[in-house]
């Protein structure tokens, strides 16, 4: 490994480059600015990633012959791509996502990757995120790193020895840290809700977001609950701390917490740091529906964009509009339907921010199903609980009714009955 700065790490991307892009907190934002800045000498450079976090200057549209987006997962910063035309979105579940590259449909050229600097043994660590990255790397042409004080030291895949490394641009800077969110009363009602489905002894997956931390902070006294999960944020602190999630009971990694990557505040990333209870996989692991069942009682708890009320859950677009992506959702809803006492939940407030209904008769024109109704188990609301497990489309039309806000029942059971007469 040796030390370079920015710009002339950048002067190893050539046109027709695919470079994979380390995700979320562990977004190395110092190279990508850098290869950006690149952006009168290149064309069709291709980035990938999942979702990062801070400014993606190669997003713009205006670079459009210079750069293009692949999302396989669409993040805020890079939305926009879609509907420009210098961004694309491929749809695949965050378990199969380093498989693209191992199986050889993407040739990587460049990684640009984010660690904690080395120890006296030479490795440093990947952080706050595996995902796909290790994959990506093995594949890779040549790999970049930004060399960061500020980035936890967490164990797992995420050890990488500096041999492994090419090029290093040393850039000391707090990685992106989450603003957390109050909960709303519609979702205080929600965690109350999911908590109740929760047993002692269960294994948590959850996201990030104020409905994961209002489910959290109303499991203060359950017992030897474990984590098994495609990330986690700040919400897991103090259920640790206190003993409440100590993985004694889980079969897969006992007695460590297992995520893929995490993303959360400053006391996050200062809790992980050198903390052995936490180990980091890649998503071919954690998110492994085989690996996932072998735990007791997994307890996945995701969200949705809209669900209709035969248990269709649309996860990833707005209509033919992209959001987001599959994500690990499907990898959790059926890692926990097989799991021993596993129970598959989707929790959403039954109306959006802008006050439009979420429970719907039938999804969007172009509306993807990320979760098929014949995965579909538990759709909470802030109204109620809906079990379709080994119901009938008739009894999941009126179990979804009743989750549904008030103001909307009437016209979306008239609308789906008189739509199938």
């Amino acid at each position: 490994m040796r030390y370079v700065s920015a710009s002339e790490a950048a002067k190893v991307v050539k046109s027709g480059d695919r470079i994979y892009v380390h995700a979320a907190a562990a977004t190395p934002n110092i190279l990508t600015k850098a290869i950006s800045d690149r952006a009168e000498e290149l064309r069709d450079v291709e980035f990938c990633h999942i979702h990062t976090e801070g400014a993606a200057p190669y997003s713009d549209p205006a670079l459009s012959a210079s750069f293009h987006v692949n999302s396989f997962f669409i993040g805020k910063n890079v939305r926009h791509t879609i509907a420009a035309g210098n961004g694309s979105y491929t749809p695949v579940f965050l378990s199969e996502v380093p498989n693209l590259f191992r199986k050889g449909a993407l040739k990587v050229n460049v990684v640009l990757i984010q660690v904690s600097p080395p120890d006296e043994h030479g490795f440093c660590s990947l952080g706050t995120s595996v995902e796909a990255t290790v994959a990506a790397m093995e594949s890779a042409d040549t790999i970049i790193a930004q060399v960061n004080n500020f980035m936890p030291r967490t164990f797992g895949d995420s050890i990488l020895h500096i041999s492994k490394i090419d090029m290093a641009v040393e850039h000391h800077t707090p990685i992106y840290a989450q603003k957390l969110v109050q909960v709303t009363d519609t979702e205080a009602k929600i965690g109350d809700y999911v908590a109740e489905l929760i047993d002692d002894e269960s294994t948590l997956q959850m996201g990030i977001g104020s409905i994961p931390n209002a489910v959290l902070s109303r499991l203060g006294n359950h017992k030897n609950l474990g984590l098994h999960t495609e990330m986690f944020s700040d919400g897991v602190i103090d259920l640790i701390e206190s003993g409440v999630i100590n993985c004694s009971k889980k079969t897969i990694a006992k007695g460590r917490a297992l995520a893929t990557f995490l993303i959360g505040s400053e006391r996050l990333y200062k809790f992980v740091d050198n903390n052995p209870f936490i180990v980091m996989k890649e998503s071919s692991y954690v998110n492994d529906t085989s690996i996932i069942r072998q735990n007791p009682k997994v307890v996945a708890i995701n969200s949705a964009l809209e669900v209709d009320l035969t248990g269709q859950i649309c996860a990833d677009s707005l209509g033919v509009h992209m959001y987001s992506g599959v994500g690990g959702q499907m990898d959790f809803v059926r890692g926990a339907s097989l799991s021993k006492g596993g129970k598959a939940i989707i929790a959403l407030s039954s109306t959006s921010n802008k006050g439009h209904n979420r429970i719907v008769p039938f999804l969007k024109q172009g509306a993807g199903v990320v979760t098929t109704r014949a995965h579909a188990q538990y759709i909470v609301t802030e109204y109620g609980v809906a079990d379709l497990y080994g119901k009938t489309l008739k009894q999941r039309v009126e179990a979804m009714v009743n989750i549904a806000h008030p103001d909307f029942r009437e016209e979306i059971l008239k609308t789906y009955y008189n739509s199938i007469k």
